[in-house]
């Protein structure tokens, strides 16, 4: 079987010609809010253990990163519109592009996506059982949504859907297992289900502002080669062991019928060491 490819660049997404990827079927990326300071507003970080009784942490006033306040979404669609693949002549096979977004930059998203031949949008609402809102959460509607855009150019993208209905209102699964690289990290479980509709076994994957890599993880879990691009190195180096080590899991999977880790969890004694070596 062909191995999928996992390939993450420790580079800016603008520089996409010279590492000379596929072309997409799918482009995912959850872009900067550009919420700048008030990164942690409503959040428990923002205080000392969580308490307002112990004062502002460090956190308070931050931003998640450095580039959450003047992200250029006009160059981020030209970017994402050149990487996906042509539209096809038959019906099916479309690509698209699936942006994770603030509310109100949902606006500015569907507008200047038609400048660049993105024509349709489907609005999709991730609905969590939680909310990371809890300050004053007793004297206001708190929110406990993800939004983002289906974003595609006059063809229906592709849809694996088994005959059933999808809804634009979809539960969100909480990731306890993948560890946390990046303050907005997505959970695998849902990037999974999203490129199992919009792709196929084979298909390309982008992630043009790749953070903890999850969107290449889901991707490898799912048989989908991928790409992306992470501009932080922290990110870059936490992220790329994440996919390192995934794919040592899949790697020993098919040698051993099992990860060595899982093997020696469920078996310690096989892999313990006597005194007698």
């Amino acid at each position: 079987m062909k191995p999928v490819k996992c390939e993450l660049f420790n580079d800016h997404f603008q520089n996409w010609k010279s590492h000379l990827l596929q072309k997409a079927q799918l482009v995912i990326a959850d872009i900067p809010y550009n919420v700048g300071n008030y990164a942690y507003g409503s959040n428990p970080s923002w205080y000392v253990g969580g308490d307002n009784a112990n004062g502002p942490s460090d956190l308070a006033g931050t931003s998640f990163f450095d580039t959450d306040k003047d992200f250029r979404i006009t160059e981020f669609l030209n970017f994402c519109n050149t990487l996906m693949v042509k539209e096809p002549k038959g019906i099916g096979k479309a690509p698209c592009m699936i942006v994770f977004c603030e509310f109100e930059a949902q606006f500015e998203l569907i507008e200047k996506a038609r400048k660049f031949g993105l024509n349709h949008y489907i609005n999709i609402v991730f609905r969590k059982n939680f909310s990371a809102q809890v300050l004053k959460a007793n004297m206001r509607v708190v929110g406990n949504c993800e939004y983002a855009l289906i974003l595609y150019r006059d063809k229906l993208p592709k849809f694996n859907n088994n005959g059933k209905m999808v809804f634009n209102c979809i539960d969100w699964e909480k990731d306890n297992e993948t560890p946390k690289i990046h303050p907005t990290q997505k959970p695998v479980k849902v990037l999974e289900r999203l490129i199992k509709i919009f792709t196929d076994p084979g298909d390309v994957v982008i992630d043009p502002v790749a953070g903890s890599g999850t969107t290449l993880l889901a991707a490898l879990n799912c048989g989908r080669d991928s790409y992306g691009f992470e501009i932080k190195k922290d990110f870059y180096r936490d992220a790329l062991q994440l996919l390192t080590d995934r794919k040592t899991e899949i790697e020993e999977t098919e040698k051993y019928g099992l990860p060595i880790s899982k093997m020696e969890k469920d078996h310690p004694v096989l892999f313990s060491v006597t005194e007698e070596g």
